[in-house]
């Protein structure tokens, strides 16, 4: 069967994604919980979650160093529901304090289909206003200095260029590198231009963090154009996410690719009450959420023109 974002997509082409590819978050979570937080415990947390949430998802998005294996071991995975595999390290690089984006290719689509991925996800922390002719706050220059931001676009370029080589959606994420003196209008900016210029590389599908409110997302979808673009959690409570999709949703997203906003809790609990949570609290959450923006957004093929 070709690859496809309908894979990972609802009849109606709007992404209801469960995200549970954390790796450093999540064992950061599990400590500060006072949890158990070795790799069987973070691969335990991934099955149960998955197992609990799936089959109200279009698609679950994790990691093949925890996740994969032990979901496909546990046949965690709801039917019919496609796979989307993180494809970047975790952890990744850095450079004077500032993440390093690279893509490597022994983790492209080949790659995420030989771990049972219908679509690669790629995450890159940057700052878009380092990029060359851009007025935002020089980095150190020791080592020659190296322009992150331009290495970022060239990654992201590459996992596009190889995913649509190989006939495979390519899912790009994008996080702003925030610094304390950054106010909400700033943040702001940084989160359209951001979109803005992975959105001209012509991914797939676009990941894409809350811009501050429904202006930000109507100005999302207008430097997007003919790439869809869907809502990350960012670790918020439900409410504040329903109330952010909703919104986004009207503005011309279509759809979200969450995960704590629905498991979250979890993480202080273990065994049977976990799996009870998520069964019932877990579920209710994205169930409801689902109902909630039905009819609303807009469907990929629709933006992409398909």
């Amino acid at each position: 069967m070709p690859f496809s974002l309908d894979q990972i997509a609802s009849d109606t082409g709007r992404f209801a994604i469960l995200a549970m590819d954390q790796r450093g978050t999540l064992r950061k979570m599990l400590n500060k919980a006072g949890q158990p937080a070795g790799d069987a415990d973070m691969s335990s947390f991934k099955v149960d979650v998955i197992g609990a949430l799936s089959s109200a998802a279009t698609g679950v998005l994790t990691d093949v160093e925890y996740g994969v294996a032990a979901v496909r071991a546990a046949n965690a995975l709801a039917p019919g529901v496609g796979l989307l595999i993180a494809s970047e390290w975790s952890p990744q690089r850095e450079y004077h304090g500032e993440v390093v984006n690279e893509y490597d290719p022994a983790r492209g689509p080949w790659f995420v289909a030989d771990h049972g991925g219908v679509a690669l996800k790629f995450l890159v922390r940057w700052r878009p206003d380092q990029l060359p002719g851009q007025s935002g706050p020089r980095r150190p220059s020791g080592d020659g200095g190296r322009n992150l931001a331009q290495e970022t676009v060239d990654a992201v370029r590459a996992a596009v260029d190889a995913c649509r080589a190989y006939g495979m959606p390519s899912v790009i994420e994008p996080l702003v590198a925030r610094r304390p003196e950054d106010d909400p209008a700033l943040v702001k900016q940084l989160v359209i231009r951001s979109a803005e210029v992975l959105a001209g590389l012509g991914p797939d599908l676009l990941k894409l963090e809350w811009p501050g409110d429904a202006d930000g997302c109507e100005r999302l979808t207008k430097v997007c154009g003919r790439v869809p673009w869907a809502l990350l959690s960012s670790g918020v409570t439900y409410q504040s996410f329903v109330d952010r999709v909703l919104v986004a949703m009207d503005a011309g997203a279509s759809g979200y690719i969450a995960g704590r906003a629905f498991w979250g809790e979890a993480v202080e609990l273990t065994g049977a009450e976990r799996r009870r949570f998520l069964r019932t609290t877990g579920l209710e959450r994205i169930t409801a959420l689902n109902a909630a923006v039905a009819g609303r957004g807009r469907s990929w093929r629709e933006v992409a023109g398909r």
